[in-house]
C-alpha cells in the first residue's frame, strides 16, 4: 500500500466520521468537545485553579500548565515542518486562520498529555475522567471536520510522549521555575 492510497484512505475514514454539516446532538456534543480541548480555556482554568487550591493541587496544575505549554512548542514545530492542510470545512474558522496546519492535532496531543498527567498526580477519579474526555475531544475534532484521523492518532502518540518523558524531569523542571521566580509555586 503506498503512501498516497494511505492517506486516501485517511481523508475517506475522517469524511465518515463527520458531522460537523449534519444539525443535531452530535454534533453539538462534538463541537462541544472539539473546543473543550482549547489551550487557553485550559490555561485560564489552570490559572485561576491555582489561586484557590491546597498545596496538593497547586502541583497537579502547575505542571500541567508547564506540559501543555511546552507541548504547544513542540506541537507546532512539528506542524511547521510537515505542512499538512486541514480538510476543507466550514467549522472551526478561528482554527483554520491561526493555524492552518492540521497534523498532528494539538488537541489530541494536550487532551492525552493531561490524562497522563492525571494519572500520575491526581487523584483516581480525575484520571479516569479524563481517559474517557481524551479520545472523545480528539474524535470531535475529525467529526467536526478540522482534522484526519492520522492527525488525532499521532497527537494522541505525540502528547502520551511528551507527558511521559515530562513525568520523569517534572520535578527538576519546577525546582528551576521556583528558582527563577524566586518563590514556591505552592
Amino acid at each position: 500500500m503506498s503512501f498516497r492510497s494511505l492517506l486516501e484512505l485517511d481523508a475517506r475514514l475522517s469524511g465518515q466520521l463527520r458531522v460537523a454539516e449534519k444539525p443535531g446532538l452530535l454534533r453539538n456534543m462534538s463541537a462541544i468537545f472539539a473546543h473543550s480541548g482549547d489551550s487557553w480555556f485550559w490555561g485560564a482554568a489552570l490559572i485561576l485553579l491555582w489561586f484557590v487550591s491546597n498545596p496538593y493541587w497547586k502541583q497537579w496544575e502547575v505542571v500541567e500548565f508547564v506540559g501543555i505549554s511546552l507541548l504547544v512548542a513542540l506541537v507546532m514545530s512539528i506542524k511547521f515542518i510537515v505542512k499538512r492542510r486541514r480538510p476543507e470545512g466550514d467549522w472551526g474558522s478561528i482554527y483554520r486562520n491561526t493555524d492552518p496546519h492540521s497534523f498532528p492535532s494539538g488537541h489530541a496531543a494536550r487532551s492525552f498529555l493531561i490524562a497522563v498527567l492525571a494519572t500520575a498526580l491526581a487523584p483516581l477519579w480525575l484520571a479516569a475522567l479524563l481517559w474517557i474526555w481524551a479520545p472523545l475531544v480528539a474524535l470531535a475534532r475529525v467529526a467536526m471536520g478540522v482534522h484526519y484521523v492520522s492527525d488525532i492518532a499521532a497527537g494522541a502518540v505525540v502528547g502520551i510522549l511528551a507527558a511521559l518523558i515530562g513525568l520523569q524531569i517534572h520535578e527538576p523542571l519546577i525546582g528551576w521555575i521556583v528558582s527563577l521566580i524566586g518563590f514556591p509555586l505552592w
